[in-house]
């Protein structure tokens, strides 16, 4: 569980045993949903998940371990090490999150592959336009360097978490076509980052700096808890296999998919002339010999009985 409001040059020590549980449990079940992801050999497929997760774990470890032990330290130098592993960390989080999301919508549209393409571009332009905006959007007056990163990153995250929740429409609409189903491991990521989005946005909305912590830390806490928890029964259970998808010739699954690997095609290429002989195989050279030596062989003129 994150601290996200600290009282500068303050570093409290919580004495609330249920967040001090929360955060413990947290890095438990993230380094859990790793392991699953490793020896169900997921990784090639999940990577970005698993990125999202050790770094998660990593920063959430360090961030306790400063709560717990950095007193000695002194206020000022355990606040500077807490807010910058905190705001690195959580930029890298976003940028990562938007990578799982890229990925899950790339395997999810896996066996379409002209409207995958089509799709991938799409995002990826809708993406780098947000993250722009985010960006842009979070420059006022008289703000300092250390102020624009944070106002930026939390502009990024917002605009991950919308981009999550429209992934998550889409996926619930296209789970039947795609040959989905309930037990598959897409939407169950899916499912999650859906959850984490939502809990996120909510906190933003009412998140108070009154005090450090809130009903809204508490919530959040225990939604990050279960969608990891979620994420590792996914992975530790076996996966459905995937439906094989059985289009109808009407369908505009399948005339958009055409259309689509009809204008992301490369165009051919023809050899005008001069071509080495080291483009082709020895076992070519040896048929064209062949068949050189056969046309250089007279035509008989006529043909004995």
């Amino acid at each position: 569980m994150r601290y996200s409001q600290l009282v500068q040059g303050d570093l409290r020590v919580t004495s609330m045993p249920f967040f001090t549980l929360l955060g413990y449990l947290e890095i438990g079940l993230c380094i859990a949903a790793l392991c699953a992801i490793v020896a169900k050999k997921q990784w090639k497929d999940y990577w970005s998940l698993g990125s999202f997760l050790a770094v998660r774990a990593a920063s959430s470890t360090a961030l306790a371990s400063i709560m717990r032990f950095g007193r000695p330290l002194g206020a000022s130098v355990a606040y500077n090490l807490y807010f910058y592993i905190y705001w690195i960390s959580f930029a890298v989080e976003s940028i990562l999150a938007l990578i799982v999301v890229y990925s899950i919508f790339r395997l999810a549209m896996a066996p379409l592959k002209g409207l995958q393409q089509l799709g991938m571009l799409v995002f990826r332009w809708a993406a780098a336009i947000s993250v722009i905006v985010a960006l842009g959007s979070a420059v006022s007056p008289h703000m300092t360097g250390v102020k624009y990163l944070m106002a930026a990153v939390s502009q990024v995250e917002r605009t991950q978490n919308i981009l999550t929740l429209c992934l998550l429409v889409f996926v619930c609409f296209a789970i039947r076509p795609m040959g989905l189903n309930y037990g598959s491991r897409i939407f169950g990521i899916s499912l999650g980052l859906g959850i984490m989005s939502t809990a996120n946005l909510l906190q933003w909305a009412g998140t108070s700096f009154d005090t450090m912590y809130s009903i809204y830390d508490v919530i959040d806490g225990v939604v990050i808890c279960l969608v990891l928890a979620t994420w590792t029964a996914y992975f530790a259970l076996p996966e459905p296999k995937r439906r094989l998808i059985v289009l109808p010739t009407t369908s505009p699954f399948l005339r958009w998919n055409q259309i689509s690997q009809v204008l992301g095609d490369n165009p051919g290429f023809v050899a005008i002339g001069g071509v080495p002989p080291e483009l082709f195989a020895p076992a070519e050279i040896e048929v064209m010999q062949r068949a050189s030596l056969k046309m250089a062989t007279p035509f008989p003129r006529s043909m004995s009985a």
